[in-house]
């Protein structure tokens, strides 16, 4: 006889995914009984069931209903509706579990959205609210069992791009933190997607670093994983890898710009990770860097390092 289903509905990037992981574990603690399926892109299951809180994977893009049979609980860890109500709803789950919203059929009477919270607090207390417990600070991840490719133990990663322009420190300035690290003796590896290649060479051309050491469009998420908890120390604007950082305890400098690090930085009370903000707010998908992350200088990057 089947497992009663405990539907995760989380369909979104890296980051998001990593920010969820305490609320995962308090559902996998308080259901153990249940088949815990989280609902999210293919690519980043490796880390899903690195963090042992989830059972299956089901390859969920953006606010699509996941196929999957009818759960007995359903938990919006998405966002707070309508769209991914909806998502969720239309899976037909015995209960549900989501912020509240009185939307056409993305009706659910829940806790209160709080716009400002963190990320990984917001989950955690939507949990909490509904009878739960749940510890925002069971962030971390284990080391994954898969080899990192050469030449990365010790070395400080630089990871220069983000999805939006407006999280995109200038590249001639991320070369400047790579020349630094070279010069002081570290091993420095460039990191990024199949679309930064470009703007991973071009720092490292800027920084002098041999081609061998851009590792941007030659990695897949294992690899990225594996790379980041060999590394010595992370370099990045505030995106995905940051967070990936955190979950392996590598210390890290990230620099934040038009969103606040009090909602998507790192524990303030982990002292190898420091996040740099110089305040202020901005459209974190704006088309050109934000002001105040154009304001951190290389001196405050090589000073916080």
């Amino acid at each position: 006889m089947s497992r009663p289903l405990l539907l995760a509905y989380r369909a979104l990037g890296l980051g998001d995914l990593l920010c969820g992981v305490p609320a995962l574990r308090a559902l996998r603690d308080a259901f153990p009984e249940h088949e815990i399926a989280l609902a999210t892109p293919r690519a980043l299951a490796p880390l899903a069931e690195l963090s042992g809180a989830v059972d299956t994977v089901v390859d969920t893009a953006p606010l699509a209903v996941p196929d999957v049979r009818a759960p007995d609980l359903a938990v919006n860890l998405h966002g707070r509706g309508p769209e991914s109500h909806r998502a969720v709803l239309a899976t037909h789950p015995r209960r549900a579990i989501a912020f509240a919203c009185d939307a056409p059929g993305a009706h659910v009477a829940g806790p209160t959205w709080r716009p400002g919270e963190h990320e990984v607090r917001r989950w955690c207390r939507l949990l909490v609210e509904s009878g739960i417990p749940a510890d925002p600070d069971r962030l971390d991840l284990p080391s994954p069992p898969w080899p990192a490719p050469d030449g990365v133990a010790g070395a400080s990663v630089v990871h220069p791009g983000a999805a939006s322009p407006a999280r995109r420190w200038p590249a001639i300035r991320w070369a400047a933190v790579a020349r630094a690290e070279q010069a002081a003796g570290r091993a420095v590896v460039v990191t990024g997607s199949a679309a930064e290649r470009a703007l991973g060479e071009e720092v490292a051309r800027a920084a002098g670093l041999p081609t061998g050491a851009v590792l941007a469009g030659k990695t897949e998420l294992r690899d990225l994983a594996a790379i980041v908890a060999a590394a010595g120390r992370l370099f990045s604007g505030d995106t995905g890898i940051a967070h990936l950082a955190t979950a392996f305890g590598t210390p890290s400098v990230v620099l934040f710009g038009p969103t606040p690090p009090a909602e998507w930085g790192p524990p303030p009370d982990r002292p190898q990770h420091v996040a740099l903000h110089h305040g202020g707010r901005g459209d974190p998908h704006g088309d050109a860097p934000d002001p105040g992350l154009l304001a951190i200088t290389v001196d405050e990057v090589l000073a916080a390092a």
